[in-house]
């Protein structure tokens, strides 16, 4: 008994101190309630889900703690735990506000719930001045949810241009308050933030082709902040008037114009969602369909009136444009230079007839350009300006032809421009500049500038280098190479814009079946220097030529991936395209997806017999269910039953998917084999059919009695057929039915008995 009281004496103090506090009440102390202006209410806040530590008010030791809930709308207090400080109890009723504990006094409350909003009390016996009081203190929880994803949600996702449309951002849970935030981005381009709109309803009214795009919405609370999944609002509008351009580009009073025998393109765009629908006239006479009409070898008789009609399916609108295209065409030949010399001057003529329009004529000399003229040009200057050695140039300029035509007399000057281009060199660490302009008497110098147009370096004959230090804030800066010579002006001179290399790719998402080959393709859009490109596996290893299972296959600025007999396991993933040159790079991702073929359709055994004398086994089988197939395998191995057994080989793989029964040789004698058949889709295998192992063929007494029959007729026959034979040689030994006939003239007595017999004898066996 006594041991019983010692092992209960810890429990029974809890419940002792308890009855004490609630004796205290019941002797005239106050009930302590939230409302009591004495006691300060302690405001606690909490998120569900996760945790909040209650305290109590700090003081002596305490000799007991009980925590207490009231909730909203309740006056009636619930015990929730109690400790003495060596040791607590939760209540049961506790796992309504969440996961509940004790630490010292404080009360923890962890996976915080919904359940928990409302008034906590601490209840704190301690002794003071040798007397027992009580403590309270009390606190108000509120526990904070937070916002759901949010969803937006259009009133007419494809509305005509002009209408009214409604957006909403719905939110399914969340403490208020919850604010609100929009966000557009157009088809092809970058977000844009919708200043202003704060509310849950986003009204477009009218709508139109501005905007067409992704709409976002994002809510937030005091507690957390989501953003949606984008809403697309499809504008339809159009068509606008068409507008048309052509490539190359030549502009003339009437419209357009082109050389002849080049590869003209016109084209039309007409603003309109859905895209319109073109048809090119020329000269009222339909030509072509489609948003561009390419001319490959422009002639004179392509000349006349264009017209573009655009087309809008969805609205049935329509709207036109008409061009003028005139084709130039250059003079024959090449312009000819003349000298006509006199005392005191120098006439230079220069003359280059036809084309259209006519070819426009330019004299230009040591002191500057001189007289210009369509078709002919003439010129004289004075003998006594002209320094020794000096040359005249006639240029024919004509929009047809590219670069200029001309003929000279006795100028020793650099043709063209100066050509500017860089390189990298030692591992990308440097830039180098390089600057030609060949030619010339004497040389021209050629210098680089940078930005400022400032120097950099000195100047050199014919061709010029600068060395840069390779570095990421090169890119976009521009250099300028100048070339001086003493018969030019002005200076002609190249830019070179240093560029991070950009890249395109043609489909970001490709899709391959299993076995199947796959092509990733990737171009350079831009880059100086000239950049390398590469490809990096799903692993994030560079692919090499000569990679098994890879092909490498570059093309000018391009450089494509080919992936041979895919395999899901080793090829699908995310593989990166990367360019790289000395003040940049850049790297696209291509998911390859490698697709299984579907599952043939099942396959059971019906009959599996031995052949003779148990070398070759005569298999047939049926399908079961739908589903494509391209064959069949049939594995065998040795039973388990005899010896030799082992795993699975194959025992016949090219079997054509429409055969149900296959004769399989090579067999022991000696082994018992076990049979399987699989159906198969290309590289996918369905599931093996039963195990099964041949049956030795039913035994048949027919061939038998049908063998033994005929060969006792043989034997009679043969047998009769010697008695026969026996007969005819020695007729005296058996008795004659009659007498024989003789022959007149002939004496009985003369004739021989020994004489031979033919005798022919047919043998026929039925069985």
């Amino acid at each position: 008994m006594v041991g019983q009281r010692a092992q209960h004496q810890p429990v029974s103090l809890l419940l002792l101190i308890h009855l004490c506090l609630l004796h205290l009440r019941a002797s005239g102390q106050p009930h302590p309630t939230p409302d009591s202006p004495a006691e300060e209410v302690v405001s606690v806040q909490g998120v569900r889900g996760g945790s909040v530590e209650l305290a109590c008010s700090s003081g002596p030791a305490p000799l007991l703690v009980l925590w207490s809930f009231i909730p909203l709308g309740s006056l009636v207090p619930r015990p929730v735990a109690i400790t003495d400080g060596a040791m607590s109890k939760v209540e049961a009723v506790a796992s309504a506000l969440g996961v509940v504990s004790l630490r010292n006094s404080s009360l923890v409350l962890g996976e915080l719930r919904e359940g928990a909003r409302g008034h906590f009390l601490c209840q704190v016996l301690h002794v003071a001045s040798g007397q027992l009081h009580t403590t309270y203190s009390h606190l108000m929880l509120a526990v904070l949810v937070p916002v759901s994803k949010p969803q937006v949600r259009l009133s007419n996702p494809s509305p005509v241009e002009g209408a009214s449309v409604v957006a909403t951002c719905a939110v399914r849970e969340g403490t208020e308050p919850v604010t609100f935030a929009w966000q557009h981005r157009a088809s092809r381009g970058l977000g844009e933030a919708l200043v202003g709109v704060t509310e849950p309803l986003f009204h477009l009214d009218p709508v139109n082709r501005t905007h067409l795009g992704w709409y976002m919405c994002s809510a937030r609370n005091s507690v957390n902040r989501l953003s949606s999944e984008g809403a697309f609002l499809d504008v339809i509008y159009g068509p606008d008037k068409p507008v048309i351009s052509v490539e190359p580009l030549g502009l003339t009073e009437e419209g357009f114009w082109a050389s002849e025998k080049e590869e003209v393109t016109l084209s039309c765009l007409a603003a309109s969602n859905p895209p319109s629908h073109y048809v090119w006239l020329r000269d009222h006479t339909q030509v072509h369909t489609g948003p561009t009409y390419v001319i490959n070898r422009a002639g004179r008789a392509h000349t006349g009136l264009y017209t573009c009609l655009a087309r809008n399916s969805y609205l049935d609108t329509r709207t036109q444009t008409t061009v003028q295209l005139t084709i130039y065409y250059p003079p024959e030949g090449q312009p000819s230079c003349a000298v006509l010399p006199s005392p005191e001057a120098v006439t230079l003529l220069c003359a280059w007839p036809g084309g259209l329009p006519p070819a426009q004529l330019q004299w230009e000399g040591p002191q500057g350009p001189g007289p210009t003229a369509p078709s002919n040009v003439t010129w004289s200057h004075a003998a006594t300006q002209l320094p020794s050695g000096t040359v005249f140039t006639c240029t024919g300029q004509h929009p047809a032809l590219a670069p200029s035509a001309l003929c000279t007399v006795t100028l020793w000057e650099p043709l063209g421009r100066p050509a500017c281009w860089s390189t990298a060199t030692m591992g990308d660490q440097f830039i180098m500049l390089s600057c030609e302009w060949p030619g010339g008497e004497p040389p021209a110098t050629l210098g680089w500038l940078d930005e400022q147009q400032q120097p950099l370096g000195g100047s050199s004959s014919s061709m010029a280098v600068h060395l840069l230090q390779a570095q990421e804030d090169l890119a976009g800066r521009e250099f300028t190479c100048r070339g001086t010579h003493l018969l030019r002006t002005p200076d002609p001179h190249c830019h070179l814009r240093l560029e991070a290399p950009q890249l395109d790719v043609a489909e970001p998402r490709v899709s391959v079946f299993e076995g199947g080959e796959a092509w990733l393709e990737c171009s350079l859009r831009q880059g100086i220097p000239p950049a390398q490109l590469l490809w990096l596996g799903p692993q994030q290893q560079q692919v090499e030529p000569g990679t098994l299972g890879f092909v490498l296959h570059p093309e000018h600025t391009q450089l494509r991936l080919g992936i041979r007999d895919a395999d899901p396991t080793r090829h699908r993933g995310t593989y990166q395209c990367v360019a790289r040159n000395a003040v940049g790079n850049s790297s696209r991702g291509v998911l390859l997806e490698v697709l299984r073929y579907p599952a043939p359709p099942n396959v059971t055994i019906r009959r599996l017999t031995y052949g003779r004398h148990r070398r070759e086994v005569q298999l047939q089988w049926a399908i079961a269910g739908p589903g494509n197939l391209t064959g069949f395998l049939v594995q065998r191995k040795a039973s388990a039953l005899g010896p030799g057994a082992g795993a699975w080989e194959i025992a016949a793989s090219d079997i054509e998917p429409e055969s149900r029964g296959r004769r399989l040789g090579g067999l022991d004698p000696g082994v018992l084999y076990a049979f399987r058949i699989l159906a198969l889709n290309h590289h996918t295998a369905g599931h093996p059919s039963e195990v099964k192992i041949p049956a030795d063929p039913p035994f048949s007494a027919y061939p038998a009695v049908l063998g033994a029959a005929g060969t006792g007729m043989v034997v009679a026959t043969v047998a009769s057929l010697l008695v026969f034979q026996y007969a005819a040689r020695h007729p005296e030994t058996f008795p004659r039915l009659e007498t024989p006939t003789t022959t007149p003239g002939l004496d009985p007595a003369q004739e021989t008995t020994d004489a031979p017999v033919n005798v022919t004898i047919t043998v026929t066996a039925t069985p």
